[in-house]
């Protein structure tokens, strides 16, 4: 679970920079922070902190980068 949750963690800080994948990552950011937080329960170790971190920045980021679609896409309109 630790490995899959730190793929997932870096997989959504690749695709928070892909204007058409913000969901997506939003989203694999998610599941990766729930495995993260049951893999640290389960047996702490390195590869799950890491997968914690890289998944909360990989929700951060997306998140930022939605607002700025979003404030770009109204200044269009």
């Amino acid at each position: 679970m630790a490995v899959a949750s730190l793929i997932l963690g870096i997989v959504s800080i690749v695709f928070s920079f892909i204007p058409a994948f913000n969901v997506i990552g939003l989203i694999l950011g998610i599941v990766g922070l729930v495995l993260a937080i049951v893999a640290k329960n389960k047996a702490p170790s390195g590869m799950a902190t890491a997968g914690l971190i890289c998944s909360i920045v990989g929700i951060a980021l997306t998140l930022i980068m939605l607002v700025a679609c979003a404030a770009c896409f109204g200044e269009l309109v």
